[in-house]
């Protein structure tokens, strides 16, 4: 069945890491990026993308991490297994809360704290000017997310098994895909204190296309 393009697109930010990375027992995504939490700031620009519903899966923390969504217009869901690592299960706990009226899925990871309302649109927009099931994110040579997989790659998604299974669905569509190129520092996340640190000292840079 063809895809309709004009129909919702939905959002389904991936957050239920453990931060073993960070040290001292801290979540790095609840760390203050000028007023507010990483994730708080990852949710709100999807939303502000017009993305809808945001799905928000968390994992680790997940009670402090609701109360950092207050106010805004998502669903959480906790993906039981996030303790076994691997950012499948938490794909597969967001795709599964997937409504069936989205005509795709636009995949973001909420420790990326450089990708913007504007990159988000651009990624829906080029999806909705082509017939293509998957727009992806270069950064230099780097393929990474947000990506974004029309309705039928949708099901692919959720059916595959193992650890790079979004990689996957990937490879296996390249040729077909729509690629969107960034700025590389665009791709800078956090994942220890010196990235963190380093994230923070860029944010006023990059603050105009917020």
């Amino acid at each position: 069945m063809p895809v309709e393009r004009s129909a919702r697109v939905a959002g389904i930010v991936l957050a239920a890491g453990m931060s073993s990375r960070m040290g001292g027992g801290r979540n790095k995504l609840l760390l203050d990026f000028e007023g507010e939490s990483l994730l708080r700031r990852s949710v709100r620009r999807a939303i502000d993308a017009g993305l809808d519903p945001v799905i928000v899966v968390l994992g680790h923390d997940a009670d402090r991490a609701r109360r950092e969504l207050d106010g805004l217009q998502c669903a959480a869901i906790v993906n039981a297994d996030y303790a076994q690592g691997g950012v499948h299960l938490s794909l597969r706990a967001g795709l599964s809360a997937l409504p069936d009226t989205a005509a795709a899925a636009l995949v973001m990871l909420a420790d990326m704290p450089f990708v913007t309302v504007d990159m988000l649109q651009t990624l829906v927009r080029r999806f909705r000017e082509s017939t293509a099931p998957l727009v992806v994110s270069t950064y230099g040579e780097v393929q990474a997310p947000p990506t974004l997989y029309a309705r039928p790659l949708v099901a692919e998604l959720a059916t595959a098994e193992g650890p790079g299974c979004g990689k996957a669905v990937v490879r296996r569509h390249r040729d077909e895909a729509v690629v969107v190129s960034w700025p590389a520092e665009r791709l800078d996340d956090v994942d220890v204190p010196d990235d963190y640190d380093r994230a923070r000292a860029r944010i006023p840079v990059g603050q105009d296309d917020a």
